[in-house]
């Protein structure tokens, strides 16, 4: 763990990952970014609404055959709905993305935009529209578009890969594979970025340090 103090506040930031640029500060919400230098800031978090979710900085849990530890989230918004995507430190030092919508969780991992690249994904890289329910192969694996929409990031707190202010957009399209599988495109200022996981269930997680929630039973494995 690395502490560094927040260029606004003078609060201690703590880093658990070694890799992660960025931390949210706790008290003033500034999106503090490590450097040589020690640490600056850049901008100021969004506060994050209320939400329903019994994920929180700190759960822990095992998935992609290693222990995990929830150090990160960013909520993102659309027309329609709201969803979250927190960020799983792996035993291995490496990251991963646990997505939560509607009760529904998907786990994914960031895979290399290079080498041979199904024509939807091509298209995407390219601003050329695709549509639902056009397929590709993605990862070794047979998969369609199942939603395409323009979101919005409207908070973030804990470490994170990259800086997300609020109202920062992006492109945003799921894939769906009738195996379980799934997998994400997103193309923001910072260019595109290809995610492929599966879904899974939260005890599947074997979580432990869950959220209590009014009128919810912890279960006994939280």
């Amino acid at each position: 763990m690395q502490l560094v103090t927040c260029p606004t506040c003078g609060a201690e930031v703590a880093f658990r990952s070694p890799a992660l640029p960025v931390r949210v500060c706790d008290y003033c919400r500034t999106l503090v970014v490590r450097c040589n230098q020690g640490a600056q800031g850049m901008g100021e978090a969004g506060i994050l609404p209320f939400d329903i979710s019994p994920i929180q900085i700190g759960t822990e849990g095992r998935c992609f055959d290693q222990n995990f530890q929830i150090i990160g989230r960013v909520r993102w918004a659309w027309d329609d709905g709201a969803w979250n995507e927190w960020l799983m430190l792996l035993a291995d030092g490496s990251h991963a993305w646990l997505g939560e919508a509607r009760g529904q969780f998907m786990a994914l991992r960031e895979v290399e935009l290079t080498g041979s690249l199904a024509q939807v994904i091509r298209r995407l890289m390219n601003d050329t529209p695709v549509k639902p329910g056009e397929s590709g192969n993605i990862a070794g694996q047979s998969y369609e578009v199942a939603d395409i929409r323009t979101v919005r990031c409207i908070g973030c707190e804990g470490e994170l890969p990259f800086t997300a202010p609020i109202g920062w957009e992006a492109l945003s399209v799921d894939f769906r594979n009738r195996d379980g599988r799934c997998a994400s495109f997103q193309k923001d200022r910072h260019g595109p970025s290809l995610y492929v996981g599966h879904h899974v269930n939260l005890a599947s997680l074997q979580p432990r340090n869950l959220r209590p929630l009014p009128g919810w039973s912890l279960p006994a494995y939280g």
